[in-house]
C-alpha cells in the first residue's frame, strides 16, 4: 500500500516490517520519532531509556536474547553511546542490530555539527545513507539483512532533512524471523587474546564488506550526460537531480561505509569532470583522493552548513533562479521560553543575582538569550554538575559564592547524576539547579525515569529526586516553585553561602503538557502603570509595552502571576484580584 510518511515514521514501518522487537532509544532531534512511530505497533517493544549508551547496550542485549532490535539517537548521543559501539562492533550479534542515527546539518536543534560518518569508520561498522522516506524503509530491512550476514550492528544513517520531509511509502508485511537460541561462547569476553582475535576477525569483515559495496544494488549508477559526474549520497543526490536532471551522471552511494573502490574508480573512467557533493565533511572526497582521483569537492562546496538545490547550482557557476521577496525588513524572532515557563523565575533570580551559570542542554538554555542573558555556557548532557565542580576547584571560595549549575530533570537522569557524584565525593561547595518540569521539553515531550509514566504514557517506576541526591551525599536538599520569585531568591542565596554542596529542585510543570489547568490570564490596571517596563525584564512573551503602557496577550498569558510580582505599582494582578 502506498503511503505519504516522514523519513522517520518510515524508517519505523522498515523496522517493523523487518521483524523488530525490540527498540531502546533516547530523544533528540531529528531522530525521536522513529521511536515514537515504532512505538505505535504492538508487536514492537518500545522504550526511553536514560541515556544512549544505556540504549545501546539495551538493543545489543536484546540481540544477543535472540531478536531482532534496535536503538535510535541524534549525533551527539552517538558521542555517548560509542563507548558500547566499539566493542560490540568487536564482539558481534546474535540477530541483527540497527543503530539508527540522526545528523543535524545547519544546527536547527543541536551544539555542534558533527558527522556521524566518521563513526562507522573508527568502529568499523557498515552505513547506510537513505535519500528519501522509501529507501529509509527498505534500508532498514536491508541492515538487518547485512547485520546478520555480517555479525556486526548497522549504521542507518537520517540527517534532519530526509527524517522531517515526506515521500511516497510502499508498506509491505511484517515477517518475523526465528528467535536465535542463546549460546554460551568465550570468545565474546572482551580481553586479552579475544580481543585480538576479534580485531583480526573485524579487519576482514570489512575487507569483505567492501568486496559487497563493490556489486550491491545499495550503491546504483545512473549514466546521464558524461560531462559532469556527481559521486553523492542522501539528500545531496536529491539536489543534484534536480538542477542536474539528465545533464548529469550519479554514482549514488546508499552504503557510505566502508567505500567501494572498482565502483568508483570505473565510474570517473565514463565522466569528464568528477563531483563529489556531500554535506558536511570530505569524507567521500578523501576517499576518492586516496584512489588517485582528481575530483571537485570542499573546494566548491561548503563544509558548514545545509546544502540546496540553489547552492548546488550556484557553486558550479550557473545563475539562481528569481525568487520572490518582501521588500520591507522584517524583525527579528528569536526563539524564547513559553509564556509562563517554569524555568523562567529561576534564570530572572539567578541574572539579578549576577550568578555565574553553567547550563545544560534542554529548553531552559534559552535562558541564555534576551532579556534574561542568564546562561554564561553549555557544552552537552550534563556537564553543568561535573563542569561547576571543576570551575569551582579552580575558583575556590571566589567561584562557590556566585555559581551554580543549572540541569533538566531529564538531562539530569542522562547524565547529572554522575556529575553531582562527583561534587559530593570531592567536596567543592557547588550549588546545582535542577529544573524538574515533570517531561522532556526540548524534543517534544517524552516522558523519562523522574515522571512515572513510560513511553507509551503507562504506570512506570519513578526516580525520586530528593532522595537519589540525598543518597548520594547531599545534606542540603531543597525544593522551590519558580513561580515564587522571593522564595527563589531567598534558597539561592541562603544555599550559595552555605560551606557544603546543595541541590535545588525547582519543581512546577512544563505548561505544555496537555491537559494542565491554567489561570485566567492577568490583567493590567492602565491607571496605575507608570511605563516602567520592569515587567517586560521577564521576557514574557505575553508581555508587551503599547503607548507605554503594558500589554497583556490573553492568548498566551497563563496566569503564572511572576510579572505581578515585579510591578511595584501593582498595576498587574490575576483576574481573580481585579480592582482590590
Amino acid at each position: 500500500m502506498k503511503e505519504l510518511m516522514l523519513g522517520n515514521k518510515a524508517l519505523a514501518r522498515g523496522l517493523y516490517e523487518a521483524g523488530c522487537k525490540v527498540i531502546s532509544s533516547y530523544p533528540g532531534t531529528p531522530s525521536t520519532e522513529i521511536t515514537e512511530e515504532a512505538a505505535l505497533y504492538d508487536e514492537i517493544y518500545c522504550e526511553w531509556a536514560p541515556n544512549e549508551k544505556v540504549a545501546m547496550e539495551v538493543a545489543h542485549g536484546a540481540s544477543l536474547g535472540g531478536v531482532r532490535s534496535a536503538t535510535a539517537m541524534k549525533h551527539v548521543g552517538l558521542n555517548v553511546a560509542a563507548d558500547p559501539l566499539f566493542t560490540i562492533s568487536y564482539q558481534g550479534l546474535n540477530a541483527g542490530l540497527v543503530v539508527c542515527v540522526a545528523d543535524d546539518p545547519g544546527m536547527h536543534s543541536s551544539q555542534n555539527e558533527q558527522d556521524s560518518r566518521h563513526y562507522a569508520e573508527a568502529a568499523k561498522v557498515p552505513m547506510l545513507e537513505p535519500a528519501d522516506s522509501e529507501e529509509a524503509r527498505v534500508f532498514a530491512k536491508r541492515a538487518y539483512e547485512l547485520s546478520e550476514k555480517f555479525n556486526t550492528p548497522v549504521f542507518l544513517k537520517m540527517c534532519t532533512r530526509v527524517a522531517h520531509s515526506q515521500s511516497v511509502v510502499n508498506t509491505e508485511e511484517r515477517i518475523v524471523p526465528e528467535q536465535v537460541p542463546y549460546k554460551k561462547d568465550p570468545t565474546k569476553v572482551m580481553m586479552t587474546k579475544n580481543s585480538r582475535d576479534a580485531h583480526v576477525r573485524v579487519e576482514q569483515r570489512t575487507k569483505d564488506l567492501i568486496a559487497f559495496a563493490e556489486n550491491c544494488d545499495l550503491n546504483r549508477v545512473e549514466m546521464g550526460d558524461t560531462s559532469i559526474g556527481f559521486i553523492t549520497s542522501s539528500t545531496s543526490y536529491q539536489y543534484a537531480k534536480e538542477v542536474y536532471g539528465d545533464n548529469a551522471s550519479y554514482l549514488k552511494l546508499g552504503m557510505i561505509w566502508p567505500l567501494p573502490e572498482k565502483l568508483i574508480l570505473d565510474f570517473a573512467e565514463h565522466v569528464d569532470k568528477v563531483v563529489v557533493l556531500e554535506e558536511l565533511d570530505p569524507f567521500i572526497e578523501n576517499h576518492c583522493r586516496k584512489l588517485g582521483l582528481e575530483v571537485v569537492g570542499k573546494e566548491t562546496f561548503p563544509i558548514c552548513g545545509e546544502f540546496s538545490q540553489n547552492l548546488v547550482r550556484t557553486a558550479l557557476g550557473g545563475d539562481a533562479p528569481e525568487e520572490l521577496a518582501l521588500a520591507d525588513e522584517i524583525p527579528g524572532r528569536p526563539p524564547v521560553m513559553c509564556a509562563g515557563c517554569p524555568h523562567r523565575g529561576i534564570f530572572y533570580i539567578l541574572s539579578k543575582l549576577k550568578c555565574m551559570v553553567y547550563g545544560d542542554i534542554g529548553c531552559y538554555t534559552l535562558g541564555a538569550v534576551a532579556p534574561l542573558n542568564a546562561m554564561d555556557l553549555n557544552v552537552c548532557m550534563g556537564a553543568s554538575c561535573s563542569g561547576l565542580h571543576g570551575f569551582n576547584k579552580a575558583m575556590g571560595e571566589q567561584g562557590e559564592k556566585m555559581s551554580v549549575g543549572v540541569i533538566g530533570d531529564s538531562t539530569f537522569i542522562h547524565s547529572g547524576i554522575t556529575g553531582i557524584t562527583d561534587i559530593a565525593y570531592n567536596m567543592s561547595n557547588s550549588t546545582v539547579i535542577i529544573l524538574d518540569n515533570s517531561i522532556t521539553g526540548m524534543t517534544g515531550h517524552q516522558q523519562n525515569p523522574t515522571t512515572g509514566k513510560n513511553l507509551r504514557g503507562e504506570p512506570a517506576g519513578k526516580v525520586n529526586l530528593e532522595a537519589l541526591c540525598a543518597a548520594l551525599g547531599f545534606n542540603r536538599v531543597t525544593v522551590v516553585d519558580p513561580y515564587d520569585l522571593a522564595e527563589v531568591e531567598r534558597v539561592v542565596k541562603e544555599e550559595l553561602a552555605a560551606e557544603e554542596p546543595s541541590i535545588i529542585i525547582s519543581r512546577r510543570p512544563c505548561v505544555m503538557i496537555k491537559g494542565t489547568v491554567h489561570k485566567p490570564p492577568i490583567k493590567v490596571n492602565t491607571d496605575k502603570c507608570v511605563g516602567c517596563k520592569m515587567c517586560m525584564k521577564i521576557g514574557c512573551p505575553a508581555i508587551s509595552v503599547r503607548d507605554k503602557k503594558a500589554v497583556i496577550d490573553t492568548t498566551l498569558c497563563i496566569g503564572c502571576e511572576v510579572c505581578t510580582q515585579m510591578c511595584k505599582f501593582g498595576a498587574l494582578c490575576p483576574a481573580a484580584k481585579e480592582g482590590r
